[in-house]
């Protein structure tokens, strides 16, 4: 495929093959899928993507914040390749495939989170935030949760009550998950909601487990918070005890010009969760956490059969490397 060329269009679109496929395709597969645009991609190249008719086009889209590298980077192919000839699969769940040890270690190193940490890996955003609420509440002894408006988690039961970014994700599944409020997003002002509200009114702030913040929302507008905002959410969290989880499947590997968005506001998270651009597009997600914290859960507390797959972390150990090679760099520039 000729990138000079792109965009480049041979057909309307969507084309005729395409038409064809999403028919097909609306035969057998889920209605829940959104599937926002009728686009049937079959090769992609560095920064473009070619569909089902041949017409090439600049991909903005990435799969959904996903490929981090671009399609098919030369080195990530090369790493998941390699690691395929050797070894396909092996549960980390239950026994100690080498890489799975590498790959928490690369991604602990890239953490700005100060002393000992211990790192769990699945397989989605959602699983990490399954992971990372089981984990905070298990910790700390406490049940309740705080999550923002406008926010994104994921589409699993506790990461979808998390979610408020459209209503349509809660409709017709009630009753959600217990023991999570919703918080105003953004400006330094809305902290006092916390006090003013919430713990005045609804929950004490001893019975907050953690608060779970996307340092950059996503799904919710693309919205950067003021000044002073993420800085009195730790702040708030030391005073009460309360966990501070940066969620950055979306705002993460590098996309901000620094590794990860919470490090522009120079805040540390108890815990930081990562998925979609860590890999290049197989499929992987990290919780990393201060030891102290992880240390709470007791052997089977926690696992996946598929989490840490060893493709998939070689992909991701692939990914880290270009990442700090220079395309967190040219993020920034």
């Amino acid at each position: 495929m000729n990138q000079a060329v792109a965009p480049h269009l041979v057909t309307e679109v969507p084309g005729p093959r395409a038409r064809e496929h999403v028919d097909y395709d609306h035969t057998w597969s889920s209605p829940s899928l959104p599937r926002a645009y009728p686009f049937v991609p079959v090769r992609g190249q560095g920064a473009t993507v070619e569909d089902i008719d041949g017409n090439i086009f600049v991909d903005f889209c990435a799969g959904i914040a996903v490929n981090s590298t671009g399609h098919s980077h030369t080195a990530v192919i090369e790493a998941i390749t390699k690691q395929a000839e050797k070894l396909v699969h092996y549960s980390a769940s239950d026994f100690y495939p080498p890489i799975y040890a590498q790959m928490c270690e690369a991604i602990a190193a890239t953490a700005p989170i100060s002393g000992a940490l211990r790192v769990y890996l699945g397989n989605s955003g959602a699983e990490a935030v399954e992971a990372a609420l089981k984990l905070a509440r298990k910790a700390t002894g406490r049940y309740a949760v705080v999550s923002f408006l406008g926010g994104f988690h994921g589409r699993t039961m506790g990461a979808v009550t998390l979610t408020a970014s459209k209503a349509s994700y809660h409709a017709g599944i009630a009753p959600l998950v217990n023991g999570v409020y919703h918080a105003p997003y953004g400006h330094a002002s809305d902290l006092a909601w916390f006090d003013e509200v919430l713990f005045d009114k609804i929950v004490p702030a001893d019975e907050v487990a953690a608060i779970f913040l996307e340092p950059v929302q996503g799904e919710g507008g693309y919205i950067v918070p003021e000044a002073g905002f993420v800085q009195g959410l730790r702040e708030l969290c030391d005073r009460h005890g309360i966990l501070l989880i940066a969620d950055e499947i979306q705002s993460g590997a590098g996309r901000t010009g620094k590794m990860w968005a919470i490090e522009h506001f120079g805040v540390e998270p108890d815990i930081l969760l990562s998925a979609k651009g860590i890999a290049s597009g197989m499929p992987l997600s990290a919780m990393v956490a201060r030891a102290s914290i992880m240390e709470a859960w007791a052997k089977g507390a926690h696992g996946s059969t598929y989490g840490g797959n060893p493709v998939a972390c070689a992909a991701a150990l692939a990914t880290i490397e270009q990442l700090q090679d220079g395309l967190i760099d040219n993020a920034a520039a």
